[in-house]
């Protein structure tokens, strides 16, 4: 199962907290522009780039899977609509969200303890260049992997280096954290792993896994 709305005029799903709900770690200005201004523009910039063409119909997994040969402004925008809403649901105001015992057990055998996986998705956070999303995602294997993409790219494109479906990301373009951080990116992906919302990302898990 992915995460996918199937409609073919794409819409935000509303915020499912608060402006100001992450603060101290994301503060109140940061998330209303990143949301209202942003994303929203993702949102209508693949509607207008969408419409009157072969592709109007089709839903983002439909769109990833042929983006290669779909215009910038598709793939661009696509990714960044998918992206965002991703962001936003593994993020959470709640406190001691925790993983459940079958992603522990999975990231304990993949990286041996939490804390290395804190430390190599912040590290592949770290040497991206530029803008773009660090990535937790199952393998075909069924196996956690880590990645990167730049700009609105993600793991579900038909050419993505690193193939996967995601269950974790984190947005490293500037907007997402300059505010508050300006070029810290270091400390924003400090402060970020205090609002992961390990439940949904517990569940992604338990989707994303291919089932004998």
């Amino acid at each position: 199962m992915l995460y996918f709305s199937a409609s073919a005029q794409f819409t935000q799903k509303p915020l499912p907290y608060s402006y100001d709900a992450l603060q101290p770690y994301i503060d109140a200005q940061t998330m209303e522009i990143h949301y209202s201004r942003h994303h929203a523009g993702y949102v209508k910039n693949l509607n207008d780039a969408l419409k009157g063409t072969a592709e109007e119909k089709k839903t983002l997994p439909e769109l990833f899977s042929r983006v290669s040969a779909l215009p910038a402004a598709v793939r661009n925008n696509a990714g960044g609509h998918y992206n965002h809403e991703m962001f936003w649901s593994v993020l959470t105001p709640a406190k001691n969200t925790k993983p459940s015992a079958a992603l522990l057990s999975a990231v304990t055998e993949k990286f041996g303890s939490m804390e290395n996986l804190k430390q190599k998705l912040n590290q592949a956070a770290l040497s991206r260049f530029g803008s773009g999303w660090v990535w937790l995602c199952v393998s075909a294997e069924n196996k956690l992997e880590i990645s990167s993409t730049a700009n609105q790219d993600n793991p579900l494109m038909d050419d993505a280096q690193n193939k996967g479906v995601p269950i974790l990301c984190i947005d490293v373009w500037e907007h997402a954290y300059y505010l508050k951080y300006q070029n810290k990116r270091a400390d924003y992906l400090s402060a970020v792993w205090n609002i992961i919302n390990w439940n949904e990302v517990s569940a992604r898990y338990n989707s994303a896994l291919v089932k004998p």
